[in-house]
């Protein structure tokens, strides 16, 4: 089960997905809202908590996810205060019930990583794409326009003709033609 516990929040966050299973999994904390008490809403615990990247919105509730239940983050960038476990591109984790790939795919941020379930076709894509066909910023520091386009390639190429759900680091996920979502993407990136 898949839950977005940032879905109706109206502060600076971004998404914050929860999902249950075997192994009982965080994909990015948010900000600016408590989502510890959100978690608890669903489960009593947290086995894992992985960062798409960490940039703030992605990142400040960290440390009360940490603190509630003792939990360590696995991340791309081993430097950063915010990553206990570095993961690499290639990859397998646990989420749920399932294996996801990490894939690493900067532009948005060095560090960025989107995870995906070749069983499900399930993906996260933190900053990468979002619904409708739009992509992640690339003005921030450490974005870069092309490397950002060979990133959502790299994805498309990851998922074949089986991606059934992306879920995003901002805005809803898309469960219906997630691929058409992301082929857009591609296209809008190549000609900004």
């Amino acid at each position: 089960m898949i839950h977005n516990l940032a879905r109706d929040v109206r502060a600076f966050t971004s998404n914050v997905f929860l999902v249950t299973g075997e192994t009982t999994a965080l994909v990015d904390a948010g900000a600016n809202f408590d989502v510890v008490e959100r978690i608890r809403d669903h489960n009593d615990a947290v086995d894992r908590l992985y960062l798409t990247h960490t940039h703030p919105d992605h990142v400040e509730n960290v440390a009360a996810i940490r603190e509630a239940f003792d939990v360590e983050t696995w991340g791309f960038d081993a430097d950063s205060e915010y990553v206990d476990n570095a993961v690499a591109d290639g990859d397998s984790v646990p989420l749920g019930d399932d294996d996801y790939n990490v894939l690493h795919t900067p532009g948005h941020k060095p560090d960025h990583v989107c995870l995906y379930a070749p069983a499900t076709g399930v993906c996260f894509a933190g900053d990468l794409v979002f619904e409708n066909g739009s992509f992640g910023r690339t003005d921030l520091e450490g974005g870069d326009r092309a490397t950002l386009v060979e990133s959502i390639r790299k994805l498309r190429e990851a998922v074949g003709d089986d991606l059934s759900a992306l879920h995003t680091g901002h805005g809803g996920s898309v469960v219906e033609d997630p691929l058409s979502d992301l082929e857009v993407a591609e296209h809008a990136a190549q000609m900004g």
